[in-house]
């Protein structure tokens, strides 16, 4: 978002521009890639689909044949007790209707026929010789006689196979039924394909009424095992009696519904007469019928949001519940699921049972508000000149896009934050009433360049007064001042162009009176002189600039150097009482300029008066960083690597110094509060106040680098963060101060609470996490995981058990004993493809549901050693503890349209599952209704982090939202509102109620 910290943005920015052919080129060629891929996985869907239909019917055959005659149970145990345990493929085919064999001939299919010593014949068209028929097929001993083109050919058979006919499953004198035609070519999950088909059924039923085909599309044997255990559950619910064949009938009319309840899509009975389903395997073979199923199922897979069964559930069933030979394929009732695609990536999520109708339900704005609570830190690493002191006895100062007003004495904030983008600089008007604040342009979600500008508000009323130079100021405004001499009507500004462009404002009116480029190297501070409004002062890279701006013109004077050496950078400069001009450099001097009388030895005739040093001081080693004028020409200088405030008399004789603490940074800034007591800016982001003689205590603490890990505290208003910086930080939420601080050799990237609330875990970027005592700080258990970072750390409910989310792909599992003090590891869960982001557990503490960076969902089963549950169907009912996962069904609808996947870096269900907050790419802070499972659903989205929010947390007690920011380095703390809009409205419960904001939410 800023201008310099994002500088390589900006070139890539630039690079990328100059091909953009070849960007559109790459972009057409990615999005063919992703259509074919859905292609592919649409064929392969449909392909599964017809796999499942196949063995969804033979189990349910089965069943029907012995429901109707049990006696065909022996006759199938006798079939594989006599050594044909290995499975066959055969096809028999029938006369007209379709189940007994007649004395004629009739036609085998061409399926591989084994023979009763074991040898295999090659397939042929065959006929079955004419053989009397005997009361008892079973003891049938006569060989069967086939031929092809005329001449005989002689295969023994078993006489179990060979004998064994579906007719033998009617009970005696039972006719079989024409309705059965019709009843077997309704096909479970193929009710898209009867109307396109319904012409080619008509054109073939005359065939098929002279050749009726029953086949078996199942290649696994048929063992005795199955037969007893279908016959028991058949028995159990009631489905077929164990009185005999003379009974099925009758209890088939009674058991219709259970049956069918049990048996998924397909009934097997409606009437008792209909006692056998044969299977029109022509149709499922048809080419063209396939190929037009396929293109339809293709094109529907191109919409981002479909309404279907999981294919990919399918897929993931169909490995499962291979089983064991003998074992019945569950056919569970497929609830409906939602799909979307994020990146070409289907992502399925399975509706809930406790949702009806998923169409009627409705996405409403959350009752709970937030308001801005708090604000965690200080810009100091990277800006200058921006802490002042107000007569209020308020301290002003900014990080991210807020303006905060910190009152030193009673501890309370006010804010303004009316600024779209980082705030970047900040200046008092002469009545210490009036601010100026300006902002970076930044960048919206599309990558296209927001419009920066100056807002000029009251610090009494937050209101603001004027907004200056919309859309005039490239990148950003770097620089501001008022002017002095006229009380403040006119405002200087240096915006963050190549150029650094000098504008003077009408601050009444808001207009711009005169304007020129100024240089290409680095400006740091502007002033106007303070006995005069048309004389400008900048100073930056190696240089010191005096303007003079007359009827609208500038004219530009360059401080001559002369005899002294030239600084790389002069970092500041105050006015001196006789009017003079005071730099600091970064070889630690101040010097001393005037106006000096034209030389015209040298500079020949025509020669004008010039500005030269008068006089170098040393001051510091380094840098000096910041000039703060006293009363009575007094003046303080503050330097960079020695860390000293020196105060120095009128005449540059330097009287007291003061040190600051190293862990606390460098001087930035220095703000008078009175002769005596001062307010501190440092480099590490902290604000100090004190006096020279007591010493300087840190008031505004924060980070220093980019945060990522935020934890917040189950019983106690207390909350972690680390970062990049290495520091691991405990903050207290009702104090609004930081409890302690410590830094670790490699910086922290995610953190969470022992639920018994004595001990926290950090996890680090080396693949270490370590484990410290809240009191003491002390290192409780160090151990590492793999050697890539580690991205969420996540205890069970009951404390028992920690699980570390890891780059390695990897999620591992430790036990944990003695209240969080000693860790062991019980096993890891493989199956992720890419790295873990984000895991929750479940309420009783026994499943996982994770995140990856491809955008997977899965679950895990930790109570049998850390085991995948492939079949995700089953956890859609699955309770929660927390809910921090990005993807899955309840928070669905906080995904936007079109989003990449990275836009949603973190979210949070509060604890009391009414809402859920998002943290985005784009600085915003969304407030979602929970759940939230439709797409476009309305929220709450809050303004006020300058980067890319990195993770949000509510407190134990939802009275509080944390989130963090990125580059930032920023911690908002909000504070939840109970109420609708236009209504009355309740604060949750807190012991902290100081603090005072200007904005309102936006919904989208």
């Amino acid at each position: 978002m800023d201008s310099l910290t994002n500088s390589l943005d900006d070139v890539s920015a630039d690079g990328s521009a100059d091909y953009p052919d070849r960007a559109s080129m790459m972009e057409v060629r990615l999005q063919a890639q992703e259509d074919e891929i859905t292609l592919l996985k649409s064929s392969l869907a449909d392909a599964l689909r017809r796999i499942r239909v196949h063995d969804q019917l033979l189990p349910l055959l089965k069943q029907q044949l012995i429901a109707v005659n049990p006696s065909a149970a022996r006759v199938l145990n006798q079939v594989y007790s006599d050594g044909c345990a290995s499975s066959r493929r055969f096809s028999s085919s029938s006369a007209s209707d379709g189940i007994r064999l007649p004395a004629a001939a009739s036609q085998l299919s061409n399926s591989t026929l084994h023979s009763s010593n074991g040898h295999m014949e090659p397939p042929m068209s065959m006929e079955l010789q004419n053989r009397s028929a005997t009361l008892d097929k079973s003891t049938q001993t006569e060989s069967t006689m086939l031929f092809k083109d005329g001449g005989p050919s002689k295969v023994l058979l078993s006489r179990q196979v060979r004998d064994l006919n579906l007719q033998d499953a009617l009970p005696p004198g039972q006719p079989v039924l024409e309705e059965m035609q019709a009843k077997r070519n309704h096909v479970p999950c193929m009710e898209d394909d009867e109307e396109e088909d319904k012409e080619e059924d008509e054109k073939r039923s005359l065939h098929q009424d002279k050749d009726l085909t029953w086949t078996s599309s199942v290649e696994e044997t048929i063992q005795p095992t199955t037969v007893r255990c279908l016959q028991r559950e058949d028995f159990r619910d009631g489905s077929c009696s164990p009185e005999g064949p003379g009974s099925a009938p009758a209890s088939l009319k009674g058991s219709d519904q259970n049956l069918s309840s049990r048996a998924g899509p397909l009934s097997i009975f409606q009437k008792s007469q209909k006692t056998l389903i044969r299977r029109n395997s022509e149709k499922l073979s048809n080419p063209e019928k396939q190929r037009k199923c396929l293109d339809k199922k293709a094109a529907s897979s191109a919409n981002l949001l479909i309404r279907s069964s999981s294919l990919e559930s399918r897929a993931k069933e169909l490995i499962t519940s291979a089983g064991s030979p003998g074992s019945r394929r569950g056919t569970y009732s497929q609830g409906q699921s939602i799909k979307m695609f994020i990146r070409g990536r289907p992502i399925t999520m399975y509706i809930p049972s406790n949702i009806q109708n998923y169409e009627d339900l409705k996405m409403e704005l959350p009752s709970e508000r937030l308001e801005l609570d708090w604000v965690y830190g200080y810009r100091g690493r990277d800006c200058r000149d921006n802490l002042f002191f107000l007569p209020t006895g308020e301290a002003v100062y900014f990080i991210a896009c807020v303006i905060v007003l910190y009152h030193i004495n009673k501890r309370t904030q006010r804010h303004y934050h009316k600024h779209t983008d980082c705030v970047r600089c900040l200046t008092l008007h002469p009545d210490k009433v009036r601010v100026a604040s300006g902002q970076t342009a930044g960048m919206d979600k599309d990558g296209k360049p927001l419009q920066s500008c100056v807002h000029i508000w009251d610090s009494n009323t937050l209101v603001t007064l004027q907004q200056i130079g919309l859309g005039t100021f490239q990148r950003g405004v770097g620089s501001l001042a008022f002017s002095f001499a006229d009380s403040g009507a006119f405002l200087s500004v240096i915006d963050d162009s190549n150029e650094h462009m000098l504008s003077v404002w009408d601050c009444s009116k808001g207009t711009k009176q005169a304007e020129i480029k100024s240089t290409n190297e680095a400006v740091f501070a502007v002033e106007f002189s303070p006995n005069d409004s048309n004389i400008i002062i900048t100073c930056g890279k190696s240089h010191v600039y005096f303007w003079t701006l007359s009827a609208g013109q500038f004219t530009k004077k360059q401080g001559i150097f002369g005899k002294y050496k030239k600084p790389k950078f002069i970092q500041c400069f105050v006015f001196g009482l006789t009017g003079d001009v005071l730099t600091g450099d970064s070889e630690g001097n101040i010097l001393t300029w005037g106006k000096s009388a034209a030389d015209v030895k040298t500079l020949g005739k025509g020669a004008k008066e010039t500005y030269q040093i008068m006089r170098q001081t040393r001051a510091h080693e380094g840098s000096v960083f910041t000039l703060c004028s006293l009363q009575g020409g007094a003046l303080l200088s503050g330097g960079g690597k020695d860390r000293k405030i020196i105060r120095w008399s009128a005449d540059l004789a330097p009287e007291t110094e003061c040190e600051i603490p190293e862990r606390l940074g460098t001087v930035r800034t220095i703000a008078v509060v009175d002769e005596e007591e001062f307010l501190v800016g440092t480099t590490r982001n902290a604000i100090l106040r004190g006096t020279l003689s007591d010493g300087f205590v840190a008031i505004v603490q924060g980070h220093v680098d980019e945060m990522w890990g935020l934890a917040t505290h189950p019983s106690q208003n207390i909350f972690l963060t680390c970062g990049h910086d290495r520091q691991v930080c405990l903050w207290n939420t009702e104090e609004h101060r930081l409890d302690w601080c410590i830094t670790l050799e490699e910086y922290g990237l995610c953190a969470d609470f022992c639920p018994n609330g004595s001990v926290v875990s950090v996890g680090l970027s080396t693949g270490r996490w370590v484990v410290l005592d809240l009191l003491t700080k002390e290192v409780l258990s160090d151990s590492t995981d793999g050697n890539e970072q580690l991205s969420v750390m996540r205890y069970s409910p009951d404390g028992s058990f920690l699980a570390v989310g890891s780059h390695d792909n990897f999620i591992y599992i430790y036990n944990v004993t003695e209240s969080g003090r000693c860790y062991s590891r019980l096993g890891k869960c493989n199956g992720h493809s890419s790295f873990i982001t984000h895991l929750d557990w479940s309420k009783d503490g026994k499943y996982i549901m994770s995140n990856s960076g491809d955008y997977e969902i899965l679950y895990w089963e930790i109570g049998d050693g850390c085991k995948l549950l492939r079949n995700r169907f089953e956890s859609k009912d699955r309770e929660w503890a927390s809910y921090t996962c990005v993807l899955g069904f309840h928070v669905m609808g906080v995904w936007l349209e079109g989003s990449d996947g990275t836009d949603i870096n973190a979210l949070c269900r509060s604890h009391s599952e009414r809402v859920v907050a998002v943290a985005d790419d784009f600085c915003k802070v969304h407030l979602f209704q929970y759940p939230c499972p439709k797409l476009k659903a309305p929220s709450h989205k809050y303004e006020g982090h300058g980067s890319h929010v990195t993770n949000v947390r509510f407190t134990h007690s939802d009275s509080h939202l944390l989130s963090m920011g990125g580059k930032d380095t920023c911690i908002l703390q909000w504070r939840v509102v109970r109420g609708g809009v236009g209504g009355s409205r309740e604060r949750l419960p807190s012991a902290s109620s100081t603090s005072t904001s200007s904005p309102e939410p936006v919904a989208s």
